[in-house]
């Protein structure tokens, strides 16, 4: 027993020292990464300006970017330490809880067991119009893009005319981009009426694939300015299927070939869909017993100050709840699933966001796959194009990029403009992003993210839910264009 306390006492100690040693390496690591990354070798067409000058539509080669290794989930190698997954028992048990709370209600109020999901049922609608859409977006992106390379791959070289070739079959791609797969689902969704779970269907989809269609364009097109006339012949052009694999793949930046693994194992394909449908459901029943009652309310009083900040407040539980469900079933469960499916070995589609102490390395850590699309096709090519001198320009062209796309989202999505996200994303997260940089460590600034993110996810659920009910208890004959750009939370209130 004595030998066990002693043991008991030296372990703080001994993991301190540990963590710090791995810190340390890692650090360095990283550090002698973005030194090779910003070196002249790493860059040899921007070797020199005269070199730069002749080479300049070309971009750096895929081999600079992102690296793909076969590795877990974070969360997967956490669950098998008990204690953690204890805390995933813990999310379980509140799901039971909600349950039996929507029972236990009804049977008060009815007398009887209601076993009805009106709200999943409408939210998830016209699903015949949806699958269609979505099959179309999928099959087009897999023929245009790819024919429309192939065949200026097969043409550039014997062109006298280059870049009047490639203007032309640019010009295209990116008609492709913004009509085929821009306007076009946009006013399905909008034409057929569709609800606001199949409209996000719809939209998540349109932006997935745009992004596939840019970052397969932008990976092979290098391949073929950098070759000569003479070796023409021996650029290999990707093969339909491994763009196919790529559409499919849970990353967004694209590879001939990713690291694979040995085996599928449809028992843990069954289990991360049974945790989307499980977290599907998490969600209803929060709006059922957290949101829906109260919303409700709220939108048939006055807009003041005490009724914004009480709803704020009592909108932040949902909210945070609602953030960790779609963390999980999106970036956890669904990503996963697809990954062994297709045997796709990388699964770093996240890192320890919660341990953030920055809104820099949140950004970073939270949705690896964005980020990393973001990172090389928005900030890097921002910094081959103007130089990086101008780091702090491409940062706001990304935050700019990414506060429109979710925006662009929401509106689509909702049905209303109401740029609460834009707001939030462009104007406070960047200023987050450059007070609370990597420089910030300790504890405090982890409470701090923590603080902040609770409190704008409240923001997001309240005010977007008010103005859903005052579009719908106030709505207006003829509005013309301003009406639409007006919150309509702001001046409608319904008389009971």
């Amino acid at each position: 027993m004595q030998l066990l306390a002693e043991v008991e006492h030296l372990k703080p100690a001994f993991m301190k020292g540990i963590d710090n040693h791995f810190t340390e390496l890692v650090d360095g690591l990283v550090s002698k990464l973005a030194l090779l990354e910003s070196s002249p070798s790493a860059f040899p067409s921007m070797g020199s300006e005269k070199d730069g000058r002749k080479n300049k539509g070309l971009r750096s080669p895929s081999e600079h970017g992102k690296v793909f290794v076969v590795r877990r989930s974070l969360l997967d190698d956490l669950f098998e330490v008990e204690h953690i997954r204890t805390i995933y028992h813990i999310f379980i048990a509140f799901l039971i809880l909600f349950i039996l709370s929507t029972f236990v209600v009804d049977f008060l109020d009815e007398g009887r067991l209601v076993l009805e999901f009106d709200l999943l049922v409408y939210a998830f609608g016209k699903f015949s119009v949806v699958a269609p859409t979505c099959l179309w977006m999928i099959l087009s992106t897999l023929a245009i893009p790819y024919g429309l390379f192939c065949k200026w791959a097969q043409s550039y070289h014997n062109s006298s005319h280059k870049t009047i070739l490639s203007l032309f079959f640019g010009m295209l791609f990116m008609l492709f981009q913004t009509i085929g797969l821009g306007l076009g689902p946009a006013y399905v969704t909008l034409a057929y009426d569709l609800p606001p779970a199949s409209r996000f269907i719809v939209i998540l989809e349109q932006v997935r694939l745009i992004m596939k269609g840019h970052s397969f364009i932008r990976e092979n097109v290098p391949r073929i300015l950098s070759s000569s006339p003479s070796k023409t012949n021996s650029v290999q052009v990707p093969r339909l299927s491994q763009y196919l694999y790529f559409l499919f793949a849970p990353t967004l930046i694209y590879r001939d070939e990713y690291p694979r693994t040995s085996t599928r194992r449809w028992s843990y394909v069954a289990t991360k869909f049974a945790q989307v449908l499980g977290s599907l459901f998490y969600v209803y029943y929060i709006l059922m017993r957290l949101c829906i009652p109260i919303y409700r309310n709220y939108s048939r009083e006055p807009f003041n100050t005490r009724g914004l900040v009480l709803c704020i407040f009592n909108s932040i539980l949902p909210g945070v709840l609602m953030l960790f469900l779609v963390f999980f079933a999106f970036l956890h469960c669904w990503l996963n699933a697809f990954a062994e499916m297709l045997r796709f070995g990388d699964r770093m589609f996240y890192k320890d966001w919660w341990n953030s102490t920055s809104y820099a390395n949140y950004y970073r850590t939270w949705n690896v796959v964005v980020h990393d699309w973001l990172y090389y096709y928005a900030y890097r090519d921002f910094l081959w194009f103007f130089g990086n001198k101008f780091r702090s320009a491409g940062m706001l062209c990304v935050f700019a990029i990414s506060a429109a796309v979710h925006e662009y989202i929401l509106i689509i999505c909702f049905g209303f403009f109401y740029p609460v996200m834009f707001c939030l994303f462009m104007f406070f997260g960047m200023i987050f992003n450059f007070l609370i940089n990597d420089q910030r460590k300790g504890s405090i600034w982890n409470v701090i993210m923590w603080t902040s993110l609770f409190l704008g996810q409240g923001i997001i659920v309240c005010l977007y839910s008010q103005e859903w009910y005052a579009r719908m208890y106030c709505p207006l004959q003829n509005p013309t264009f301003l009406d639409n750009m007006k919150p309509r939370s702001w001046t409608c209130h319904a008389k009971i």
